[in-house]
């Protein structure tokens, strides 16, 4: 389940392109799948296990172009460990709301994206978000949960001020949003719900069977409650590093 358009930021063949928040992939799969040189990074060293053993299992059954490369590495988004300028492609998906240090990490992003280059940054989007929170303090008032709602027009400013220009603003997953407030009013850790299981179920079949019907539904939805809101962001050439 992707958040990002990845023709919108050209990834192709020889993109040297970061995952900041990787998580367990998903994206990186699909760059790496695009042939781009890619970086799954995230605190999560097992979450960075999986990625690289994936990685490794992709490359051996050809799913991948020859020449594409691609990593995963441990660390701390707020120090990355890769010199000024180094990436045609950076993204951060749904991981700035897990940053008290927020403006901290969008700085970091800003300063290793190399000026000209392409960045997308995903967020739950705010009035969703909100249902959330109203119905749940469990959804996250967790060890490692969300510290803060944010609303696309405050983060399109963060991200200015840190030196990139928005290009474009989408939305999706608006089935998925549905699916959390009903987690969120029975209990998130209540898997066994029936209405929950239910839902997953309809979730898992239309993203393994992809109908034409829930994916024209969901394109319908996604302005209305798409669950995630991403905004498209370059970094102007005359912002070479100082």
């Amino acid at each position: 389940m992707l958040t990002v358009d990845f023709d919108r930021l050209g990834v192709g063949p020889g993109t040297k392109a970061i995952d900041i928040g990787a998580g367990q992939g998903r994206h990186s799969f699909e760059m790496f799948r695009r042939g781009a040189d890619v970086i799954a990074f995230d605190m999560s060293e097992k979450d960075m296990a999986d990625v690289a053993e994936m990685f490794d299992a992709m490359t051996a059954e050809g799913q991948v172009p020859a020449p594409a490369k691609a990593r995963a590495e441990v660390g701390d988004a707020l120090r990355l460990p890769y010199a000024d300028n180094s990436f045609d492609v950076v993204l951060m998906s749904e991981i700035l709301e897990h940053i008290p240090a927020d403006e901290g990490a969008i700085s970091e992003m800003v300063r290793v994206l190399k000026p000209g280059g392409v960045a997308a940054v995903t967020v739950p989007r705010y009035w969703p978000e909100k249902v959330c929170w109203a119905l749940s303090d469990e959804y996250h008032e967790v060890e490692g949960g969300h510290v803060r709602i944010y609303k696309a027009s405050e983060l399109a400013d963060k991200l200015r001020r840190a030196g990139l220009e928005v290009t474009g603003t989408d939305h999706q997953h608006a089935l998925h949003a549905p699916y959390w407030w009903l987690k969120c009013a029975v209990g998130v850790e209540n898997n066994d719900n029936p209405l929950v299981k239910a839902y997953h179920k309809l979730l898992v079949w239309d993203m393994m069977s992809k109908p034409w019907l829930t994916r024209v539904g969901e394109q319908a939805l996604n302005p209305i409650i798409g669950k995630s809101v991403a905004l498209y962001l370059r970094k102007p050439e005359t912002a070479a590093s100082s």
